[in-house]
Protein backbone atom coordinates (compact mmCIF):
# COMPACT_ATOMS: atom_id res chain seq x y z
CA UNK A 1 0.00 0.00 0.00
CA UNK A 2 1.26 3.59 -0.81
CA UNK A 3 0.64 6.49 1.60
CA UNK A 4 -1.67 9.52 -0.26
CA UNK A 5 -0.69 13.31 1.59
CA UNK A 6 -3.80 14.20 1.23
CA UNK A 7 -5.61 11.08 2.67
CA UNK A 8 -3.04 11.15 5.21
CA UNK A 9 -3.74 14.95 6.13
CA UNK A 10 -7.35 14.29 6.37
CA UNK A 11 -6.60 11.21 8.55
CA UNK A 12 -4.69 13.60 11.36
CA UNK A 13 -6.74 16.51 10.62
CA UNK A 14 -9.83 13.92 11.87
CA UNK A 15 -7.83 12.58 15.07
CA UNK A 16 -6.83 16.24 15.93
CA UNK A 17 -10.64 17.06 16.72
CA UNK A 18 -11.43 13.35 18.14
CA UNK A 19 -8.61 13.33 20.41
CA UNK A 20 -8.11 16.81 21.32
CA UNK A 21 -11.59 18.82 21.04
CA UNK A 22 -13.34 15.46 22.01
CA UNK A 23 -15.65 15.54 18.71
CA UNK A 24 -17.90 12.14 17.86
CA UNK A 25 -15.62 9.67 15.59
CA UNK A 26 -18.08 9.13 13.36
CA UNK A 27 -19.60 12.89 12.96
CA UNK A 28 -15.98 13.74 11.84
CA UNK A 29 -15.46 10.71 9.72
CA UNK A 30 -18.99 12.32 8.05
CA UNK A 31 -17.05 15.69 7.58
CA UNK A 32 -13.76 14.64 6.23
CA UNK A 33 -15.31 12.19 3.76
CA UNK A 34 -17.23 15.27 1.98
CA UNK A 35 -13.29 17.01 1.97
CA UNK A 36 -12.64 16.03 -1.90
CA UNK A 37 -15.33 14.71 -4.42
CA UNK A 38 -12.36 13.32 -6.54
CA UNK A 39 -12.07 10.37 -3.86
CA UNK A 40 -12.99 7.12 -5.05
CA UNK A 41 -14.38 4.16 -2.65
CA UNK A 42 -11.03 3.24 -1.83
CA UNK A 43 -10.10 6.39 -0.87
CA UNK A 44 -12.77 7.20 1.26
CA UNK A 45 -12.63 4.02 2.94
CA UNK A 46 -9.10 4.36 4.10
CA UNK A 47 -9.58 7.49 5.57
CA UNK A 48 -12.37 6.57 7.53
CA UNK A 49 -10.84 2.81 8.66
CA UNK A 50 -7.69 4.43 9.52
CA UNK A 51 -9.30 6.96 11.87
CA UNK A 52 -11.35 4.64 13.15
CA UNK A 53 -8.40 2.33 13.87
CA UNK A 54 -6.06 4.90 15.32
CA UNK A 55 -9.48 5.67 17.64
CA UNK A 56 -9.16 2.39 18.69
CA UNK A 57 -6.08 1.89 19.67
CA UNK A 58 -4.67 5.18 20.91
CA UNK A 59 -3.62 4.01 23.84
CA UNK A 60 -1.89 1.64 22.62
CA UNK A 61 0.05 3.56 19.73
CA UNK A 62 0.22 6.72 21.97
CA UNK A 63 2.49 4.69 24.48
CA UNK A 64 4.59 3.51 21.41
CA UNK A 65 5.43 6.57 20.45
CA UNK A 66 5.70 7.86 23.84
CA UNK A 67 3.01 11.15 23.83
CA UNK A 68 0.93 12.21 25.87
CA UNK A 69 -2.43 14.08 25.77
CA UNK A 70 -3.54 16.71 24.79
CA UNK A 71 -1.37 16.00 21.74
CA UNK A 72 0.37 17.76 19.14
CA UNK A 73 0.13 17.72 15.83
CA UNK A 74 3.79 15.82 15.39
CA UNK A 75 2.39 13.91 18.45
CA UNK A 76 -0.09 12.38 16.37
CA UNK A 77 2.16 11.54 13.11
CA UNK A 78 4.21 9.88 15.48
CA UNK A 79 1.37 7.53 16.20
CA UNK A 80 0.72 7.29 12.16
CA UNK A 81 4.11 6.07 12.23
CA UNK A 82 3.63 3.45 14.52
CA UNK A 83 0.03 2.52 13.05
CA UNK A 84 1.96 2.45 9.60
CA UNK A 85 4.76 0.66 11.09
CA UNK A 86 2.68 -1.94 12.82
CA UNK A 87 0.23 -2.24 9.46
CA UNK A 88 4.07 -3.12 7.32
CA UNK A 89 3.33 -0.14 5.42
CA UNK A 90 6.59 1.51 4.26
CA UNK A 91 6.83 4.83 4.91
CA UNK A 92 7.60 7.59 2.12
CA UNK A 93 10.30 9.75 2.98
CA UNK A 94 7.89 13.16 4.50
CA UNK A 95 9.57 15.04 6.98
CA UNK A 96 6.41 13.83 9.43
CA UNK A 97 8.39 10.60 9.30
CA UNK A 98 12.03 11.39 9.32
CA UNK A 99 13.70 9.03 12.41
CA UNK A 100 11.50 6.36 12.79
CA UNK A 101 12.28 3.82 14.95
CA UNK A 102 10.88 1.15 12.65
CA UNK A 103 12.27 -1.94 15.21
CA UNK A 104 12.35 -0.13 18.37
CA UNK A 105 8.20 0.30 17.51
CA UNK A 106 7.55 -3.64 17.14
CA UNK A 107 9.92 -4.06 20.01
CA UNK A 108 7.79 -2.01 22.10
CA UNK A 109 4.61 -3.61 20.15
CA UNK A 110 5.64 -7.00 21.59
CA UNK A 111 6.49 -5.78 24.99
CA UNK A 112 3.64 -3.97 25.59
CA UNK A 113 1.03 -6.96 23.91
CA UNK A 114 1.70 -8.39 27.33
CA UNK A 115 -0.47 -6.46 29.51
CA UNK A 116 -4.15 -6.52 28.73
CA UNK A 117 -4.43 -2.81 29.36
CA UNK A 118 -2.19 -1.57 26.89
CA UNK A 119 -2.69 -4.60 24.17
CA UNK A 120 -6.77 -3.62 24.20
CA UNK A 121 -5.68 0.20 24.69
CA UNK A 122 -8.43 0.69 27.44
CA UNK A 123 -8.40 2.98 30.21
CA UNK A 124 -7.26 1.83 33.50
CA UNK A 125 -10.60 1.71 35.16
CA UNK A 126 -12.41 0.19 32.45
CA UNK A 127 -10.41 -2.94 32.69
CA UNK A 128 -10.39 -2.95 36.00
CA UNK A 129 -14.41 -2.51 36.15
CA UNK A 130 -14.43 -5.34 33.38
CA UNK A 131 -12.42 -7.97 35.64
CA UNK A 132 -14.73 -7.28 38.88
CA UNK A 133 -17.73 -7.76 36.84
CA UNK A 134 -17.09 -10.78 33.94
CA UNK A 135 -13.82 -12.19 35.89
CA UNK A 136 -10.70 -12.47 33.97
CA UNK A 137 -11.02 -14.84 31.65
CA UNK A 138 -14.44 -13.66 30.21
CA UNK A 139 -13.08 -10.14 30.09
CA UNK A 140 -9.97 -10.93 28.54
CA UNK A 141 -11.64 -12.67 25.74
CA UNK A 142 -14.65 -10.15 25.42
CA UNK A 143 -12.66 -6.91 25.42
CA UNK A 144 -10.60 -8.99 22.69
CA UNK A 145 -14.14 -9.33 20.68
CA UNK A 146 -14.85 -6.06 21.00
CA UNK A 147 -12.09 -4.49 19.33
CA UNK A 148 -12.55 -6.26 16.43
CA UNK A 149 -14.29 -3.72 13.48
CA UNK A 150 -17.83 -4.99 13.00
CA UNK A 151 -19.22 -6.71 10.22
CA UNK A 152 -21.85 -4.49 8.57
CA UNK A 153 -25.40 -6.19 9.27
CA UNK A 154 -28.93 -5.33 7.25
CA UNK A 155 -32.21 -6.17 9.07
CA UNK A 156 -34.49 -6.34 5.83
CA UNK A 157 -38.19 -4.69 6.27
CA UNK A 158 -40.11 -7.52 5.41
CA UNK A 159 -43.21 -4.58 5.38
CA UNK A 160 -41.43 -4.05 1.83
CA UNK A 161 -39.72 -6.83 0.11
CA UNK A 162 -38.15 -10.39 1.16
CA UNK A 163 -34.60 -11.44 2.65
CA UNK A 164 -33.58 -13.45 -0.62
CA UNK A 165 -35.68 -10.56 -2.82
CA UNK A 166 -33.15 -7.94 -1.11
CA UNK A 167 -30.37 -10.44 -1.70
CA UNK A 168 -30.94 -10.80 -4.87
CA UNK A 169 -31.33 -6.96 -5.67
CA UNK A 170 -28.02 -5.91 -3.56
CA UNK A 171 -26.02 -9.01 -5.97
CA UNK A 172 -27.26 -7.20 -8.97
CA UNK A 173 -25.30 -4.06 -7.75
CA UNK A 174 -21.98 -6.52 -7.07
CA UNK A 175 -23.15 -5.97 -3.27
CA UNK A 176 -22.66 -9.84 -2.02
CA UNK A 177 -24.09 -10.71 1.06
CA UNK A 178 -24.84 -14.15 3.28
CA UNK A 179 -27.61 -15.11 5.23
CA UNK A 180 -26.99 -15.30 9.25
CA UNK A 181 -28.00 -18.43 10.89
CA UNK A 182 -30.76 -17.78 13.76
CA UNK A 183 -31.15 -13.95 12.52
CA UNK A 184 -34.62 -14.32 10.42
CA UNK A 185 -34.47 -10.78 9.11
CA UNK A 186 -30.25 -10.42 8.76
CA UNK A 187 -28.17 -10.15 5.60
CA UNK A 188 -24.49 -9.77 6.45
CA UNK A 189 -22.51 -7.95 3.85
CA UNK A 190 -19.09 -9.68 2.94
CA UNK A 191 -17.45 -6.69 1.98
CA UNK A 192 -17.79 -3.10 2.96
CA UNK A 193 -19.49 -1.11 0.77
CA UNK A 194 -21.84 1.97 0.82
CA UNK A 195 -25.27 0.79 0.94
CA UNK A 196 -27.09 4.36 1.91
CA UNK A 197 -26.57 5.16 -1.99
CA UNK A 198 -29.00 2.08 -3.20
CA UNK A 199 -32.18 2.61 -4.51
CA UNK A 200 -33.10 -0.56 -2.22
CA UNK A 201 -32.27 1.66 0.71
CA UNK A 202 -33.68 5.05 -0.25
CA UNK A 203 -37.10 2.81 -0.97
CA UNK A 204 -37.05 1.32 2.84
CA UNK A 205 -36.17 -2.18 1.86
CA UNK A 206 -33.79 -2.38 4.70
CA UNK A 207 -32.07 -0.66 7.51
CA UNK A 208 -28.54 -0.96 8.87
CA UNK A 209 -28.84 -3.30 12.12
CA UNK A 210 -26.50 -4.97 14.20
CA UNK A 211 -27.71 -8.69 14.67
CA UNK A 212 -27.48 -8.55 18.13
CA UNK A 213 -29.87 -5.55 18.41
CA UNK A 214 -32.16 -7.31 16.00
CA UNK A 215 -32.95 -9.95 18.89
CA UNK A 216 -33.98 -7.39 20.96
CA UNK A 217 -37.98 -6.84 18.90
CA UNK A 218 -38.34 -10.38 18.60
CA UNK A 219 -37.70 -11.03 22.43
CA UNK A 220 -40.94 -9.05 23.05
CA UNK A 221 -43.38 -11.38 21.70
CA UNK A 222 -44.94 -8.74 19.62
CA UNK A 223 -48.33 -9.77 17.76
CA UNK A 224 -50.25 -7.65 15.30
CA UNK A 225 -53.05 -5.45 16.29
CA UNK A 226 -51.12 -5.28 19.67
CA UNK A 227 -50.81 -1.92 21.93
CA UNK A 228 -46.65 -1.64 22.55
CA UNK A 229 -44.84 1.59 23.74
CA UNK A 230 -41.39 1.64 22.67
CA UNK A 231 -40.41 3.96 25.57
CA UNK A 232 -36.85 4.78 24.73
CA UNK A 233 -37.41 5.00 21.12
CA UNK A 234 -34.57 7.15 19.91
CA UNK A 235 -34.17 7.12 15.95
CA UNK A 236 -36.05 3.86 16.03
CA UNK A 237 -34.12 1.49 14.88
CA UNK A 238 -36.04 -1.12 17.23
CA UNK A 239 -39.34 0.74 16.84
CA UNK A 240 -39.12 -0.13 12.70
CA UNK A 241 -38.25 -3.63 13.69
CA UNK A 242 -41.54 -4.06 16.10
CA UNK A 243 -43.35 -1.98 12.91
CA UNK A 244 -42.53 -5.25 10.16
CA UNK A 245 -43.26 -7.90 13.37
CA UNK A 246 -46.81 -6.79 14.15
CA UNK A 247 -47.32 -6.38 9.94
CA UNK A 248 -48.16 -2.62 10.23
CA UNK A 249 -51.44 -3.53 11.88
CA UNK A 250 -52.13 -2.35 15.34
CA UNK A 251 -50.54 0.82 17.35
CA UNK A 252 -46.88 1.32 18.47
CA UNK A 253 -46.03 4.93 20.82
CA UNK A 254 -43.04 5.61 19.97
CA UNK A 255 -41.57 7.81 23.12
CA UNK A 256 -38.65 9.71 23.68
CA UNK A 257 -36.97 12.78 25.46
CA UNK A 258 -35.29 13.98 22.47
CA UNK A 259 -37.99 15.48 19.88
CA UNK A 260 -34.96 15.78 16.80
CA UNK A 261 -34.66 12.05 17.58
CA UNK A 262 -38.34 11.36 17.03
CA UNK A 263 -38.20 13.55 13.95
CA UNK A 264 -35.39 11.46 12.93
CA UNK A 265 -38.13 8.55 13.25
CA UNK A 266 -40.80 9.86 11.48
CA UNK A 267 -38.49 10.24 8.30
CA UNK A 268 -37.47 6.36 8.45
CA UNK A 269 -40.55 5.24 9.29
CA UNK A 270 -42.31 6.95 5.59
CA UNK A 271 -39.54 5.81 3.86
CA UNK A 272 -40.03 1.98 5.14
CA UNK A 273 -43.76 2.29 4.86
CA UNK A 274 -44.17 1.83 8.89
CA UNK A 275 -47.76 3.78 9.60
CA UNK A 276 -48.45 2.35 12.70
CA UNK A 277 -45.95 4.54 14.75
CA UNK A 278 -46.93 7.28 17.36
CA UNK A 279 -43.99 9.68 18.07
CA UNK A 280 -44.81 11.18 21.29
CA UNK A 281 -42.03 13.97 23.02
CA UNK A 282 -42.35 13.25 26.77
CA UNK A 283 -42.13 16.72 27.81
CA UNK A 284 -44.02 16.48 30.76
CA UNK A 285 -44.68 13.44 33.22
CA UNK A 286 -48.34 13.59 31.74
CA UNK A 287 -47.18 11.82 28.38
CA UNK A 288 -46.23 8.80 30.78
CA UNK A 289 -48.91 8.81 32.90
CA UNK A 290 -51.26 8.53 30.27
CA UNK A 291 -50.47 5.56 29.44
CA UNK A 292 -50.41 3.71 32.43
CA UNK A 293 -51.65 0.11 32.12
CA UNK A 294 -52.74 0.59 28.90
CA UNK A 295 -50.00 -1.29 26.77
CA UNK A 296 -49.58 -4.95 25.68
CA UNK A 297 -46.32 -4.90 24.90
CA UNK A 298 -43.51 -2.58 26.54
CA UNK A 299 -39.51 -2.09 25.36
CA UNK A 300 -37.44 -0.42 28.20
CA UNK A 301 -34.30 -0.17 25.78
CA UNK A 302 -32.54 1.29 28.54
CA UNK A 303 -29.34 4.43 28.22
CA UNK A 304 -26.31 2.89 29.18
CA UNK A 305 -22.39 2.54 28.80
CA UNK A 306 -22.33 1.09 25.29
CA UNK A 307 -19.83 -0.97 26.51
CA UNK A 308 -21.49 -3.82 24.19
CA UNK A 309 -20.77 -1.58 21.07
CA UNK A 310 -17.34 -0.88 21.04
CA UNK A 311 -16.72 -2.32 17.94
CA UNK A 312 -18.70 0.43 16.25
CA UNK A 313 -17.92 3.02 18.52
CA UNK A 314 -14.48 2.91 19.65
CA UNK A 315 -14.18 6.22 20.97
CA UNK A 316 -17.07 5.75 23.85
CA UNK A 317 -13.86 4.14 25.07
CA UNK A 318 -12.43 7.25 25.37
CA UNK A 319 -15.72 9.33 26.40
CA UNK A 320 -16.52 7.11 29.01
CA UNK A 321 -16.09 8.21 32.70
CA UNK A 322 -16.71 6.06 36.01
CA UNK A 323 -19.25 8.72 37.34
CA UNK A 324 -21.22 8.49 33.78
CA UNK A 325 -21.07 5.16 34.89
CA UNK A 326 -22.87 5.37 38.10
CA UNK A 327 -25.59 7.62 37.44
CA UNK A 328 -26.53 5.56 34.05
CA UNK A 329 -27.58 3.09 36.98
CA UNK A 330 -29.28 4.99 38.55
CA UNK A 331 -31.43 6.48 35.55
CA UNK A 332 -31.98 2.76 34.75
CA UNK A 333 -33.63 2.04 37.85
CA UNK A 334 -35.96 4.90 37.74
CA UNK A 335 -36.77 4.01 33.96
CA UNK A 336 -37.55 0.57 35.03
CA UNK A 337 -39.90 1.88 38.36
CA UNK A 338 -41.76 4.32 36.21
CA UNK A 339 -42.19 2.69 32.43
CA UNK A 340 -43.21 -0.83 33.87
CA UNK A 341 -46.49 1.17 35.04
CA UNK A 342 -47.58 1.19 31.53
CA UNK A 343 -47.53 -2.50 31.00
CA UNK A 344 -51.34 -3.80 31.44
CA UNK A 345 -52.08 -6.65 33.63
CA UNK A 346 -50.99 -9.96 31.77
CA UNK A 347 -49.17 -8.08 29.48
CA UNK A 348 -45.18 -8.23 29.38
CA UNK A 349 -42.09 -5.80 29.30
CA UNK A 350 -38.80 -6.04 28.04
CA UNK A 351 -35.94 -4.48 29.55
CA UNK A 352 -32.53 -4.06 27.59
CA UNK A 353 -29.06 -3.11 27.24
CA UNK A 354 -26.40 -2.86 24.76
CA UNK A 355 -24.04 -2.99 27.71
CA UNK A 356 -22.46 -6.58 29.01
CA UNK A 357 -22.03 -5.35 32.82
CA UNK A 358 -24.24 -7.47 34.81
CA UNK A 359 -24.18 -4.43 36.90
CA UNK A 360 -26.32 -2.71 34.20
CA UNK A 361 -28.25 -5.66 33.55
CA UNK A 362 -29.45 -8.79 35.50
CA UNK A 363 -28.22 -6.79 38.95
CA UNK A 364 -30.85 -4.60 37.42
CA UNK A 365 -33.49 -6.89 36.43
CA UNK A 366 -32.66 -8.20 40.24
CA UNK A 367 -33.42 -4.72 42.12
CA UNK A 368 -36.09 -3.97 40.36
CA UNK A 369 -38.21 -7.67 41.27
CA UNK A 370 -37.06 -6.82 44.97
CA UNK A 371 -38.51 -3.27 44.92
CA UNK A 372 -42.46 -2.39 45.68
CA UNK A 373 -43.65 -1.99 41.48
CA UNK A 374 -41.15 -5.52 40.72
CA UNK A 375 -43.44 -7.20 42.77
CA UNK A 376 -46.35 -7.21 40.36
CA UNK A 377 -43.69 -8.93 38.00
CA UNK A 378 -42.90 -12.18 36.93
CA UNK A 379 -39.47 -13.00 35.44
CA UNK A 380 -39.79 -15.10 32.14
CA UNK A 381 -36.69 -15.54 30.65
CA UNK A 382 -33.37 -13.45 29.83
CA UNK A 383 -30.45 -13.69 27.30
CA UNK A 384 -26.91 -12.03 27.61
CA UNK A 385 -25.60 -11.90 24.51
CA UNK A 386 -21.36 -11.56 24.36
CA UNK A 387 -19.29 -10.45 21.63
CA UNK A 388 -16.86 -13.14 21.98
CA UNK A 389 -19.43 -16.10 21.81
CA UNK A 390 -22.15 -14.38 18.98
CA UNK A 391 -19.56 -12.40 16.57
CA UNK A 392 -21.77 -9.06 16.45
CA UNK A 393 -22.17 -6.53 19.42
CA UNK A 394 -22.61 -7.72 23.14
CA UNK A 395 -26.35 -7.10 24.25
CA UNK A 396 -28.63 -7.94 27.07
CA UNK A 397 -32.37 -8.44 27.54
CA UNK A 398 -35.26 -9.67 30.19
CA UNK A 399 -38.30 -10.54 29.65
CA UNK A 400 -40.89 -10.08 32.22
CA UNK A 401 -44.47 -10.38 32.51
CA UNK A 402 -47.25 -8.45 34.84
CA UNK A 403 -49.24 -10.54 37.14
CA UNK A 404 -53.36 -10.34 35.79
Amino acid sequence: MRLHRNLCFAVVDGLTLIFNEGKYADKVIQQLLKRDKRWGSRDRGFVAETTYDMVRWKRLYAEIAEVKEPFSRDDIWRMFAVWATLKGIKLPDWKYFENTPSRKIKGRFDELSKIRKFKESIPDWMDELGVKELGEAAWTTEIAALNEQADVVLRVNTLQTTKEKLQAELFDLEIETDFIKEYPNALRLKERANVFTTDAFKNGHFEVQDASSQLVAEFLNVEPGMRVVDTCAGAGGKTLHLASLMENKGQIIALDIYANKLNELKRRAKRNGAHNIEPRHIDSTKVIKKLYDKADRVLIDAPCSGLGVLRRNPDAKWKLEPEFLEKIKKTQQEILQQYCKIVKPGGQMVYATCSVLPSENQKQVETFLASESGKDFTFIKDKKVLASKCGFDGFYMALLEKKN
